[in-house]
């Protein structure tokens, strides 16, 4: 369990939000990251890992012409996921990834693209899809290597935009709750 996961989770708990997670590339791995952390069952509602394309499109919502058109590796995908996710489970917040680990090169893109994407009730990032923050990511090294990168930058967009809309009140009562002054 990583001290990021550990972090999400005491900060959703903090503010009474819940979390869906949509995986292509990283298989699951952001969801084990979540819910290896004790207590994550208070704020993670579930997560669907759409490997295949037309999962993309069947279970999360992503638009089937975009997919077509680009592919899976697209930074609108992610961003679609990430909304599609949140509405189909239910989520205050959600979370995405998509894009290459290799060993080859996929819909046009070289190994070591990837998009992730944070979707939630304050996100409202101009120029992305489904209102949410999407971050491309060129990454090096061995297909876990990427994988587990991916990871880690999943959880810190979403740390970054949770630590960036905490207000004044709420890191008072975070502090209270957890002993501080």
């Amino acid at each position: 369990m990583s001290s990021q996961a550990t972090e999400l989770v005491r900060l959703l708990t903090v503010r009474g939000e819940t979390l869906a997670v949509a995986e292509s590339l990283t298989g699951g791995l952001v969801a084990a990251e979540i819910t290896s952390v004790p207590g994550a069952s208070k704020v993670f509602r579930g997560s669907v890992t759409a490997y295949a394309t037309e999962l993309k499109h069947e279970l999360l919502g992503v638009d089937a012409t975009l997919l077509r058109q680009r592919g899976a590796v697209d930074p609108q995908v992610a961003g679609q996921m990430a909304a599609g996710v949140r509405k189909a489970l239910g989520a205050d917040w959600g979370i995405a990834t998509t894009g290459v680990a290799g060993p080859e090169p996929q819909d046009g893109q070289p190994v070591g693209t990837v998009f992730v994407a944070v979707d939630g009730p304050l996100t409202d990032y101009s120029g992305s899809a489904g209102g949410g923050k999407v971050e491309a990511l060129r990454l090096n090294g061995s297909r876990a290597e990427i994988r587990m990168e991916s990871v880690r930058s999943v959880l810190a967009s979403l740390l970054g935009q949770l630590a960036g809309e905490q207000t004044g009140n709420e890191r008072a009562q975070d502090t209270e709750r957890n002993g501080g002054f």
